[in-house]
């Protein structure tokens, strides 16, 4: 089993940078892949941002420029930098973890997800 807990979510204005967090435990492994994805209301889930164990980042076209995923294997927790963020950015945003070794955040097939945290960008 893989825990994962987020942080970093909040409030803020169009234009405006958030930091979200996604610290992993349990039997997490060494060669995993993470991700960040993301579901407003009504809407499916979409990913967004993944990261594999050599670092190798992927990033939807909708935020590519703006959001820039990294980790720390040592602890291991993944980040999600957001910048510019628009009223468009604003749904729950879950971290994701896939004991498969993906190369993109469109193959990945998450084992376990965290419970979500709310970005809310006001314009």
């Amino acid at each position: 089993q893989v825990q994962l807990v987020e942080s970093g979510g909040g409030s803020v204005q169009a234009g405006g940078s958030l930091r979200l967090s996604c610290a992993a435990s349990g039997n997490t492994g060494r060669n995993y892949y993470m991700g960040w994805f993301r579901q407003a209301p009504g809407k499916e889930r979409e990913g967004v941002a993944g990261i594999g164990s050599s670092g190798w980042t992927s990033y939807a076209d909708s935020v590519k420029g703006r959001l820039a995923i990294s980790r720390d294997n040592a602890k291991p927790t993944v980040y999600l930098q957001m910048n510019s963020l628009n009223p468009e950015d604003t749904p729950m945003y879950y971290c994701a973890f896939d004991r498969a070794l993906r190369t993109t955040i469109a193959t990945m097939r998450p084992n376990y997800w965290g419970q979500g945290t709310q970005v809310t960008v006001s314009s």
